[in-house]
């Protein structure tokens, strides 16, 4: 069920472009490591601590994961923990790559970092 919180992936990026948001990923280390959106901050859910986000700026925070499930429980944490507004990014990643937007990637047949489109 989407609310004002889910934003489409390209919401999500053009106000990341602009600078209105910031962005946090939940996925695990790993997770990240491998492909990530660009300028996102690493917060795994695992050692998840809601206050320890930067939520007092003029920037709405937004939570991201792989399918916006875990982000949807990073966003209710936080919520309830700050009682500050924020949003999560709707179908993750996954579903910010089926639109063609952004990522930085291993690449796993040579190691190297692939840039797939900078902002």
């Amino acid at each position: 069920m989407a609310d004002h919180r889910d934003l489409s992936p390209q919401s999500v990026s053009e106000k990341h472009k602009a600078g209105g948001i910031i962005l946090i990923d939940v996925r695990e280390p790993a997770e990240f490591a491998n492909e990530r959106i660009h300028g996102a901050f690493l917060h795994p859910l695992s050692t998840f601590e809601p206050k320890a986000i930067p939520a007092g700026t003029d920037q709405l925070v937004v939570f991201q994961c792989g399918s916006g499930k875990r982000s949807r429980k990073a966003l209710d944490e936080f919520r309830s923990a700050t009682g500050k507004e924020a949003s999560h990014l709707a179908g993750g990643i996954a579903a910010w790559k089926a639109c063609g937007l952004p990522t930085v990637k291993i690449n796993p047949a040579t190691g190297q970092v692939e840039d797939h489109g900078r902002y």
